[in-house]
């Protein structure tokens, strides 16, 4: 089984208002991502919560797990990862690391990250996009010790970087694995875009 965790802790402070709370289309950014999910076939997602946890918990509700990431404040993905790496205590293969606030993200990318998994058995499997790494990127049960025992200031880009032989790279034809929501500007720039 494969699990999605969702990292949805951060602050905002970029956008000036909880990001994950904000309209996409008929729903709003964090559902929006969750039903991609969901479509894609992932039936086992955790939302790792910080900044706005009242309001992303009220807003899922009990459709999905939640965490909360206790370090949100320090403002790192790591801590956020180390999270719902640690409260996946059923038995999943893998966990896809998704981001909250990127609800442009394609369901067929989704699906084809986690075939990829299934097929080629590969520790580490990464979407990307002309070259560049993207998310969501799928890591094997057997790493998840080595990614929650990484202390900072390592990142999780120190992580790929350190097995970047055993990654098993997805091709894909969106930029949409590359962008996700830090400003008003990037909001307005990807919600108009087709």
């Amino acid at each position: 089984m494969i699990t999605a965790i969702i990292l949805a802790a951060g602050q905002s402070k970029r956008m000036g208002e909880p990001k994950m709370l904000m309209p996409w289309g008929r729903s709003t950014v964090l559902q929006t991502v969750i039903s991609t999910f969901q479509s894609a076939g992932v039936g086992d997602i955790l939302v790792v919560t910080g900044g706005a946890r009242a309001q992303v918990e009220a807003l899922i509700g009990k459709t999905v797990q939640t965490v909360f990431n206790e370090e949100y404040e320090k403002g790192e993905m790591l801590s956020s990862i180390q999270a719902g790496l640690s409260a996946k205590t059923r038995e999943a293969g893998a966990a896809l690391i998704c981001l909250g606030d990127q609800p442009q993200v394609q369901e067929r990318t989704v699906r084809r990250v986690c075939d990829a998994f299934m097929l080629n058995k590969s520790q580490l499997v990464v979407p990307s996009f002309e070259m560049q790494r993207g998310h969501p990127w799928l890591v094997a049960r057997p790493l998840w010790d080595e990614l929650r025992a990484l202390k900072s200031p390592s990142t999780p880009r120190d992580f790929l970087k350190k097995h970047s032989r055993h990654i098993h790279y997805v091709e894909v034809d969106s930029p949409s694995i590359l962008q996700d929501l830090d400003t008003p500007e990037d909001y307005t720039k990807y919600k108009s875009a087709p």
